[in-house]
């Protein structure tokens, strides 16, 4: 089979590797459709030893097993279903399975035409769901909703603000507009990503305003640190921020009006198995605004480009689609 090589600096090459060798309790998925995530631009730039792609959907092909030609969605942590936090339904926190290994990043991922997963971590896609839109289960839709979740603890209605509308922070816009929040305003120094947040129901602001806003919710979803500094000036007191993008290191400068109120942090790595039917039903009923996210398709040999495109901001939740 083929799949694609990260060697950094943007240099993608698609090479012939061997088909998976599944272990016991593991099938064969063929990949139809694996999304584009802006963690993936850290191989892209830099490098990576194993085949990345983790937003995986597939149709388990492997002749004899019981779930041969199901379609699914691939999770990702390798969760081992017996520890603490699997036993209190925090699968995505296992600390027993494979050593917090990560489909697409310590094992290989879905830019390929095929990979191995466990059983346990194939997820039966409803047949009204189409390959196209199944990956959208996974990070726009769980990990920003499991976010969103664990804030209405502490914040259950009110103004939120979504700082970066890359394909995590377009989902957010739909996900907390459909759990009540409202208006949910948007910044991105992306116009074509702005505008589309816009067209999805968000208010465009700007940063000088929004730093004095008072915000009930944040959702940080950029990963940098100019945008992690406005979510903690922008939070109203008693308000919550969910830390959803990812960077290498953190540099925050304490301000005056940061020390003196009272706030939640909250941070979403994933979602636990146990919300995968509650996010089917906010795929549902929001499915034709996730439907304008996949804006961009290409087979393997077209995937640098595609990152290329991704990269610039010219792309929200482009695909690479193996066959």
């Amino acid at each position: 089979m083929r799949a694609a090589k990260f060697h950094g600096q943007g240099r993608i090459t698609i090479e012939p590797v061997d088909d998976p060798s599944p272990a016991r309790d593991e099938a064969v998925v063929r990949v139809s459709a694996c999304a584009l995530c802006g963690s993936d631009l850290r191989p892209w730039r830099h490098g990576w030893p194993m085949t990345s792609g983790h937003e995986i959907a597939g149709r388990i092909d492997q002749p004899g097993h019981a779930r041969h030609g199901e379609r699914v969605v691939v999770y990702i942590p390798i969760f081992c279903d017996r520890c603490d936090d699997c036993a209190a339904g925090r699968t995505h926190l296992c600390t027993g399975g494979g050593g917090r290994q990560l489909i697409g990043w310590q094992r290989p991922g879905g830019y390929a035409e095929k990979l191995a997963a466990p059983d346990r971590c194939l997820l039966s896609v409803p047949d009204d769901i189409p390959d196209k839109l199944a990956p959208l289960l996974l990070d726009t839709i769980g990990t920003t909703a499991h976010g969103v979740r664990l804030a209405q603890r502490v914040v259950t209605h009110g103004n939120a603000l979504v700082l970066g509308a890359g394909p995590i922070g377009l989902g957010a816009v739909i996900v907390l507009q459909r759990m009540g929040f409202g208006p949910v305003d948007v910044i991105d120094p992306t116009a074509y990503r702005a505008r589309v947040a816009e067209s999805l129901g968000a208010r465009r602001a700007a940063p000088a305003t929004a730093s004095r806003g008072r915000y009930r919710l944040v959702v940080e979803a950029t990963g940098k640190d100019p945008a992690r500094q406005l979510s903690l000036e922008a939070v109203a007191p008693e308000g919550a921020i969910i830390q959803l993008g990812e960077s290498d290191a953190w540099s925050i400068e304490e301000t005056r009006s940061i020390r003196l109120k009272d706030f939640f942090l909250v941070r979403s790595f994933y979602f636990p198995i146990g919300d995968y039917q509650a996010n089917i039903q906010l795929l549902r009923a929001d499915r034709d605004k996730y439907e304008r996210l996949v804006d961009d398709q290409a087979g393997l040999d077209g995937l640098e480009a595609l990152f290329e495109a991704f990269a610039r901001g010219e792309r929200l939740k482009p695909q690479l689609v193996p066959a």
